[in-house]
């Protein structure tokens, strides 16, 4: 079934996963108090002064509103970690960011396969575009038993960069066969947003990740409370 977004129908829908697809929070702050003490080889102090540099607070275990850890891709983060870590080479940064990214535990911002089932029995081409590395993802969707739901999977290192450039939803796009006017972006993030607009998608925001509504509203056709509000939001267009 066609759904139709200002004379175009939606034939296809491409996911954020941190923030959107999973609760942020629970994934993120997990991750980093576990990733910054295994790095810094329990010096609790240095792992303090690393986490400051992320927007981490450690002793709280609460990541700061503009911490770059929400929207980075991993070559970022290890970017502004790599001062306090001289004894482990970027590279080795880099996977050891990788590797305890893929054992975060996760938690669904909804239950994910009913919804995911409803959007394919709607014929809809399902995707995921996020800029932590590809296979993290892939093991967080798989450890979620969803990933078999997904047409397309890309991470910041697939080959596509990562949002807020356009890469990845133009390779969903070339890899579906569908025209961008006919695909909905959504995400929790003004990356996500920013990202969609380029590639010349509708954009979704939702209310799952770190960003507030009103930071949202100015770069999304609709903000909603979260992922599970799409088959009601695509059924009104369907009236429209």
């Amino acid at each position: 079934m066609d759904v139709t977004v200002s004379g175009c129908p939606v034939r296809g829908i491409i996911f954020d996963k941190d923030g959107t697809l999973f609760d942020f929070s629970t994934t993120w702050e997990a991750w980093a108090a576990a990733f910054l003490r295994r790095a810094a080889c329990g010096d609790e102090e240095r792992a303090q002064r690393a986490g400051a540099a992320i927007g981490f607070d450690l002793a709280r275990a609460r990541f700061l509103p503009k911490s770059i850890v929400i929207a980075g891709t991993p070559i970022e983060i290890a970017s502004e970690l790599n001062a306090y870590f001289p004894d482990l080479s970027f590279d080795e940064l880099v996977a050891l960011l990788n590797d305890e990214a893929a054992h975060a535990p996760q938690a669904e911002t909804v239950p994910l396969k009913p919804l995911l089932t409803s959007l394919r029995a709607r014929g809809l081409a399902l995707g995921v575009a996020t800029n932590d590395a590809e296979a993290p993802a892939r093991a967080h969707l798989q450890s979620a038993g969803v990933d078999g739901f997904f047409d397309f999977i890309a991470g910041s290192d697939s080959g596509f960069g990562g949002k807020p450039a356009p890469g990845q939803l133009l390779a969903f796009c070339a890899d579906t066969g569908l025209a961008a006017k006919t695909v909905v972006m959504v995400g929790d993030s003004t990356h996500d947003l920013h990202a969609g607009r380029a590639a010349g998608m509708r954009t979704v925001g939702v209310l799952t990740g770190m960003a507030p509504l009103d930071v949202l509203v100015p770069h999304a056709d609709i903000v909603l409370p979260d992922i599970g509000a799409l088959p009601d939001w695509l059924d009104q267009l369907a009236t429209v």
